[in-house]
């Protein structure tokens, strides 16, 4: 497959004003909350933090706000309590969607999911209506302007990659999902320099949507499911993501 969602939904904010610095680092803040509370602060011993704190330097967090958030979390005076749920659902056209979120109220998240999808041709569904179409992998994004694709291909399967893609302006490094921090920190020994390195939702097989209104019904839903603090992740098998407006 050539390419998946997640990526074209990255190179479509990318080529958005970049105004929602501050939604990521609030929602990579909680990422980080959930990870200490879990393993404890230090990342030497806890992977899944040493894996957020990566994926916040992808980000450009500042180290300071990382600090921050890690002595908070690990400090009693913490009154945050997220919880990790997924929502499963059909945008328009029956688009296969699912959503992570990290939430502090199930209730109020839950009601908003429900009423993005209802406002926009849509339905939320059970829990595994829609996961049966994809698989999670690990995924590192590497640009593949000055990088040696052969080398790098190699490289990735002597770290233990699963998978390789050359997607037009990016390669994509695909790892089973426990051992994405590892190849990630194989691959950064070796130089590589990473657009993204997270565990993702590829959908096992794509649809297309023809008609605008849908279309901009699709992206409307996705613009609002990203612009949610409560919102870690949003994947779809929409195919033609570059016909979004």
């Amino acid at each position: 497959m050539s390419g998946h969602s997640k990526w074209s939904t990255i190179k479509r904010k990318k080529e958005k004003t970049d105004n929602a610095r501050a939604k990521v680092f609030t929602k990579i803040g909680r990422e980080i909350a959930i990870a200490v509370r879990e393993g404890g602060p230090d990342p030497a011993s806890n992977s899944k933090l040493k894996d957020v704190i990566a994926k916040a330097k992808a980000n450009n967090v500042p180290n300071d706000n990382i600090d921050r958030i890690i002595k908070k979390a690990s400090g009693e005076g913490n009154a945050a309590n997220y919880e990790e749920i997924v929502y499963e659902g059909y945008g328009p056209s029956g688009i296969a969607v699912i959503v992570e979120t990290l939430t502090d109220n199930r209730n109020r998240t839950a009601a908003e999911m429900r009423h993005y999808f209802d406002k926009n041709k849509g339905n939320m569904g059970q829990s595994g209506c829609v996961s049966f179409l994809f698989t999670r992998y690990g995924e590192i994004a590497i640009e593949a302007e000055d990088v040696d694709e052969e080398k790098l291909m190699e490289d990735a399967l002597e770290a233990g990659a699963v998978d390789f893609i050359n997607d037009e302006d990016v390669y994509l490094v695909r790892t089973e999902p426990n051992d994405l921090g590892g190849v990630r920190d194989d691959l950064a020994a070796k130089g590589y320099k990473f657009v993204s390195a997270d565990v993702e939702y590829i959908p096992s097989t794509q649809t297309r949507l023809e008609s605008e209104d849908d279309l901009k019904m699709m992206a409307r839903l996705l613009e609002m499911m990203e612009e949610n603090d409560d919102v870690q992740g949003v994947w779809h098998n929409l195919e033609n993501t570059e016909d979004l407006p």
